[in-house]
Parts: C-alpha cells; structure tokens; sequence
C-alpha cells in the first residue's frame, strides 16, 4: 500500500476517545460563565451603564461615549478575572466566516506596564481589513473601514480574549458584512409585523424573530484528513470512488453515537454552555460520519452569532480529539451533504408567537393574517430567497436526497391546505374536526399525542406547527444571508397587508371584513408557490414550471436576480440595502464562486497529474511486467488476457484522464480570460464545471482498477469508517 496513505491509516487506528474539557458537574453550575449577560452586567454595571445597554436592545438607542467608559471598565475587569488578556471585535465579513483582530489591555505609561480598556476601544475598531471581499465598495486609496460594537448581542470570552461581537462597514458606511443588512432586516420586519399586531393587539411595540438553526456536519480522522489534499485545501474531496456500503442501509442515521466522537460531542457542548449556547440535540445524521446538534431558538441575532461562534468552538475543540469537522455542504459525493436547517417564527413584545394556530386557525384571524402574508413573501420573491443560499458549495447538495429542491415551494399541511382553500374558493369555513389527539398503540406503551401536521421534509420552505422551516440552507454558510432577505419579502408583504386593509376600511369596510378580504387576496395569490406532495419527484418539477416558479439551476445565472429592478426595489424601500451595496453583494457572490471552483480545479488536475496517473503508470508497468513473464514463460497470449485486458482498460483511461486535465486547464485559461468577474463566474460555471465531472469520472474509474497497495490517497471506505 502507499506509504503516506498507510501511515495516515495505521495513525488513525491509533486514535482513541478521550474527554479534554470534562466538568463534572451539572451543566446549570457553568452554563453561561463566560457571556456578560444581564445578570452578570448587574455586579459590574452602575445603573446607568446597565440601563444603557438595555434601551439599545430594547429601543434601538446608542450608548453615550461617557456611559461607554462605565460599560468598559466593568466589562475589563469582568473579563480579567476570567483570565482575558486580549480583546476583539468580532465581524462577519462576506466570506460565510468570523474575522477578528486582537489587541492586548495592556498599555505602557512612564516605563509602567497597564491593563487598560476604554469606551472607545469597547464602540470601534478600525481593523482595516482591506482584503476581505467588499465587491467595489473599499477602493485602494480609500481603504479604511470601521468595527462597531452591536450592543444587542452578548460580549464572550473565548481562549482569553473578549470577544466583541460588531458589525464591519466601509469608511463611507456602507455595509461590508452580513450582519448590518440582517440588522436592519430585523427593524423593517418590526416596524411592519407591528403595524398589523396592533390590528389585533394595540398594545404591541414591536415584533421579534426567533430562529433556531439546526447544524449538520462530518468528522474525519485527523490524520486520514491530512492525507487528502482536496479536503485539506478545498473542504471536499473532488475524486473518490462510492464505498461498497456508505448510507443505503440507514444504519448510520440515529445510530448509537461511537464512543469517539460521543467524547468530542460532550467536549464542545461543554465548551458551548460555558458561552450560553444552549444546546439541546445531538444525533447520527444519514451518511456515514455525519452528524447534527442543534440548540433550542433565540431571537435572531443571538441565534446567528452563536452558531458562528459554535463552528469556531467545534473546530478548536476537534483538534483535541484528533479529528477534522467538516462543514462543506457536499464533501463526499454519492452521500448525503449537509444543512442548516433553519427554524424561524416571529413573536411579538408581549410574548405571542405569530405563527402559532391555535386549536381552530380557522377562527385566528391573526394567525391566518401573518401566515397569509409569509405565503405572499415567498410567492412574489421565491426565487431571490433560494438565490440568498445559492453558492458553489450548496449547489453540490441541494435537490440530492434529505436536501430540498432548487425550486422554492411552501408546505402548509393538510389542515392549513384545507382552511387556505375554502377560504380561496369563499366556501364558508366549517369547523374542523380536532385532530385525534393521541393514539394507542399497545397497552403498554404511553400514548402519543399527534401534532396538527405532518412534516415534508421535501420542501424547501414547510410549516412545522408553530414556525416556518427553510432547509436550503447550506452548513457551512452564515445564516443572515437567507436571514435578512426573508425578513425583507416578509416585511414587504405586511406592509402592503396593512395597506390594503387601510384602504378597505376607507371604503367602508368593518376591520374583520378588510382583514379577510386581505387575507384571501394573499392567499389567492400565492396559490402556485404552496405544494403539499413530493417535492424530489419529476412531476413536481413539472408542474413547478407550469406554475411559473423558477428553479435554481445555474448559479451565476442566478445572481442576475440582483440586477432585477424588484430586487433592488425591495431592497432599498425596506432601507436593508442599497444600491452599491446589492451591486456591491453581486460582485462578490461572483468573485467568490469564481476562486473556489477555481481552486477546487486546480487542486483536481494537481491531484490527476501527481497522485492518479503515477500511480495509475506504476500498476501498468506491474502489468506489462507480468504480460511479459507469461509469455516467455509460457509462450501463449491467452494465459495473459485478463491482464492484457485490465492494461488496456487502464490505458485508455489514462489517456483520457491526461487529455481531459490538459482541457480543463484551457478552460480555466478561457474563464480567467474574462474581465467582467460576473461573465467569468459565468464562463467557469459552462466550461469548467462539466470538464471537471469528467475529470474525475475516469479518476474514479481508475481507482477501481488500479492494485489498492498503490492507491495513494485514503477511499472512502477509510474516510467514512474511520
């Protein structure tokens, strides 16, 4: 067997499971130890401080420079007798990634060393941070750019640094990370979902987005993952054979937890808790070494902030455990990629959960209001919704098995169906029959109650009985990017909901008559985009067409959505984005598909031209060697068919291979060629991506006739059953 392949597979079997960060008491002794949360703001905050940073979550308010000073010495000393030496403001810039810089407390005064931390180092930063991707916004002799603290999501201490969680603009304001359009997604969602609470309820101030962010994930052995220059460079492999047995089985999937990665399980959710994350689930997803934790919900902000912080936190802590944590969407192709399924509801400031039915939604004029106006978002803005996920990693996944369709459609369930269509067809509304509510299955088992509706994991977007489930989001990305357009098509939608009731109560109208007028015209109109059935089946396909609802096939093509002049209006109407900054997000979202297929191009050919093919030739001469010593031995061709056979096969498919890798580098040549970054995004998507499929085709077939001792980079037998 090849050395490197063999070293890193007998390193692999030395690995063991071991506990590093083992507490040994209840997790409600720790959790939280590490955020300066509101209690913990109450032993270091004067009264002013802490008010201060109460109206800025709660009003929209900015925190006074002199009341920053109070805020800051209490968050420095907090944070010293917690072992902080350093401290950041953490962004996230538009790479799907966190970005910080440290700085230290320290100060010199007089040849004096001093811990130092000032209301001014607590709001800003100018980090700089001129190479992150910024689509034209930052030219090179305007390069300056601003970190500002975000008052709304909790500080943390993480490997002795206080982490501040900010948001990053150019020095002319513009936005130059994911979080101020989430942000600013959330204030326009509020203002309109408010509007029409107060239809119902005057009392309401404002209306909150809770989202909980389900994380799948893969874990491979550090080692066997080091002895892969795809998945080192790249975060996927880009050749490799299916394993015999991989996910056909379900054996994998809500398995017993192996022992290995139940200790690296434990280790990161205690890492978790001590930040307040709360996790609640951890599980065997349905490929071989794929796994899921998710936490209970939060309000958005602090839901997308700490999963950020939870893939930093799973990667350091994998480290340990000798393992790799792999958050690609499509690292090993033939098996199930990976999501972040996303769980999003809207609550009001008195506590009510917009989206929850009720025992008769039928009789929920508020509940059908806000349900109506969800189903008109995604109708009128379906397609951009999908585009918010659309990236070269998630396009390996989606439409693949546990992955939903490139085609945005909404499930509501059969009793919701029922309700949407009588109230459609202006059939009075009967009052339906409950549900049964529990069902006996022997006389030992305790009953089980049933919920209001099943679940279609085929549905890109389905209701779950008190929240919406938008699946299409990829593992490794940052979930404001679907966030904030979802919240801006929603927005929209109430705004005109509130509109057209204002009009129809000028006409003379009752309110509930406006409302259920309104409601019906919104449920009539998004008739096309709600599908009850298999969302993976080719008729739905079909009939999705027939409905005028666009999938997402080519993604360059895709971002043109960002040119619409509907977009662009959403946009800027909601005050979400502005012009530079959407012209801004399409180049980016160019620039960056370009350098990973890219990358992931140069790294196949690397791997055809110095793994494949040598070893490939060193089997051939094995062969003609043997071909040669029958003859002489034997005199008689015959004897020697199966090898002659097997040289041939494997001729010809070197052949291939070499030619096919020397035409993918034209290709490459041919894209990079193009100076419009959106025409070259274009270009590598026609060009380059299918001369790579078939690249590693003849790869693929090479590993299975090439002797397996000269194979040099571990199967995928090796890196799904470590």
């Amino acid at each position: 067997m090849a050395t490197f392949r063999q070293r890193a597979l007998d390193e692999a079997a030395a690995h063991t499971a071991n506990r590093y960060f083992e507490r040994g008491e209840a997790v409600s002794s720790y959790f939280g130890e590490n955020v300066f949360d509101l209690e913990t703001m109450k032993n270091y905050l004067s009264a002013q401080a802490l008010q201060a940073i109460l109206d800025a979550r709660e009003k929209g308010t900015h925190p006074q420079r002199d009341v920053a000073d109070q805020i800051a010495d209490g968050v420095k000393l907090w944070a010293m007798e917690r072992g902080a030496t350093h401290y950041t403001h953490l962004f996230q810039p538009l790479t799907d990634s966190t970005a910080e810089k440290h700085e230290a407390f320290i100060n010199y005064h007089n040849g004096r060393a001093v811990e130092e931390f000032s209301g001014e180092a607590l709001v800003q930063q100018e980090p700089d941070a001129s190479s992150f991707p910024n689509g034209g916004l930052r030219n090179t002799f305007e390069a300056r750019g601003y970190s500002a603290w975000d008052p709304t999501s909790p500080l943390f201490i993480l490997d002795g640094t206080l982490c501040i969680p900010s948001v990053f603009v150019a020095y002319t304001g513009e936005a130059l990370d994911m979080k101020v359009p989430h942000l600013k997604s959330l204030r326009a969602l509020s203002d309109a979902a408010a509007e029409v609470a107060r239809l119902f309820d005057p009392g309401v101030k404002s209306v909150g987005v809770n989202v909980g962010l389900e994380q799948e994930y893969f874990l491979v052995d550090e080692a066997l993952y080091n002895a892969r220059p795809d998945l080192r460079l790249s975060g996927r492999t880009v050749i490799g054979h299916t394993s015999a047995k991989d996910q056909q089985l379900d054996d994998h999937y809500f398995g017993a937890i192996p022992a290995r990665v139940s200790a690296f399980m434990k280790d990161f959710e205690t890492e978790a808790y001590r930040l307040g994350i709360r996790l609640k689930t951890r599980h065997n997803e349905v490929a071989p070494n794929q796994f899921e934790c998710a936490p209970l919900y939060a309000d958005a902000t602090t839901a997308i902030d700490q999963n950020m912080i939870l893939m930093i936190v799973m990667q350091k802590v994998a480290e340990k455990h000798r393992l790799r944590v792999i958050f690609h969407e499509k690292p090993f192709g033939g098996v199930n990629g990976s999501g972040k399924h996303c769980n999003w509801s809207m609550t009001t400031d008195t506590g009510i959960n917009l989206l929850s039915p009720g025992k008769t939604p039928e009789k929920n004029l508020r509940f059908l209001s806000f349900f109506a106006c969800v189903l008109k978002g995604i109708q009128d803005h379906g397609f951009l919704l999908m585009t918010s996920v659309a990236s070269l990693n998630n396009s390996y996944r989606l439409g693949g098995n546990e992955a939903p369709p490139a085609v945005m459609s909404v499930f509501s369930g059969s009793t919701l169906s029922a309700v949407m269509d009588a109230i459609v067809n202006g059939e009075e509304i009967s009052e339906r029959k409950e549900i049964k509510s529990t069902m006996d299955i022997i006389g030992t088992i305790p009953e089980i109650i049933q919920d209001n509706t099943d679940r279609n994991r085929t549905s890109p977007f389905a209701f779950t009985g008190n929240r919406f489930e938008f699946r299409a989001v990829g593992s490794s990305q940052n979930a404001a990017a679907a966030e904030y357009v979802l919240n801006t098509i929603v927005a929209e939608a109430l705004r005109e909901f509130k509109k057209g009731i204002d009009s129809l109560e000028a006409e003379g109208k009752s309110r509930d008559e406006a409302i259920s007028v309104m409601i019906r015209r919104y449920f009539t109109a998004s008739r096309p985009v709600r599908f009850e059935g298999n969302g993976y089946s080719p008729e739905w396909a079909e009939e999705a067409a027939r409905r005028g609802l666009k999938p997402v096939r080519d993604i360059p093509e895709a971002y043109e959505i960002y040119h619409d002049p509907e977009t662009r209006r959403l946009f800027t109407e909601s005050g979400v984005l502005t012009e530079a900054e959407i012209e801004a997000r399409y180049e980016v979202l160019n620039e960056i598909y370009v350098k990973k297929l890219q990358i992931e191009a140069r790294i196949l050919g690397d791997i055809c031209l110095n793994h494949v093919l040598p070893a490939a030739i060193r089997y051939e001469n094995l062969l003609i060697k043997g071909i040669k010593g029958k003859l002489e031995i034997f005199g008689d061709e015959s004897l020697a068919e199966t090898e002659t056979s097997l040289l041939k096969d494997i001729s010809k498919l070197c052949n291939a291979l070499s030619k096919d890798v020397a035409a993918l580098v034209e290709a490459r040549k041919g894209a990079n060629s193009e100076k419009d970054i959106a025409a070259r995004a274009k270009r590598y998507s026609s060009d380059v991506r299918p001369l790579m499929d078939k690249v590693r085709k003849s790869a693929d077939s090479l590993e299975m006739l090439v002797d397996d001792e000269l194979w040099p980079l571990p199967k995928y037998r090796e890196l799904l059953f470590f």
